[in-house]
């Protein structure tokens, strides 16, 4: 994959006087069905997450709260996305390296995943993934 792959999702958003809501359907908003979802929260200042990238997890990523960026590798090209606004998400391929920073106090990354947990899918060591690509 590259990073041209990489895209900025828009997602539904109702507007109230009460509040606004937004949400996401798998194979509809976001181009895979979701088998795990989770969250980063209470990130430290300076801390960053993630410095992976899957074999065949595909994600998808929504600043629910406050702000961070990604950060993007496809091996050649890097590329920063900020993410602070809960209508719109991050989806990111396959072959992907990818770490978050910036975290603003309070911010909730939330990560919607297309295969369950296997630690066998991640390839954690850049080395590694720069001899795949």
């Amino acid at each position: 994959m590259v990073l041209s792959d990489v895209r900025l999702i828009n997602l539904p958003k109702i507007i109230d006087e009460r509040g606004n809501l937004s949400f996401f359907e798998q194979k509809n908003h976001i181009p895979f069905e979701i088998k795990r979802v989770y969250w980063i929260y209470d990130v430290p200042g300076g801390e960053e997450r993630g410095g992976h990238s899957y074999k065949t997890n595909q994600e998808f990523i929504i600043a629910l709260s406050g702000s961070f960026d990604v950060i993007l590798n496809d091996g050649k090209d890097i590329k920063r996305v900020q993410l602070n606004r809960s209508y719109y998400g991050l989806f990111v391929p396959k072959g992907i390296w990818r770490h978050m920073e910036n975290f603003s106090t309070n911010s909730l990354a939330f990560v919607a995943a297309s295969i369950a947990y296997d630690a066998d899918d991640y390839i954690r060591s850049y080395d590694d993934f720069a001899k795949l690509k």
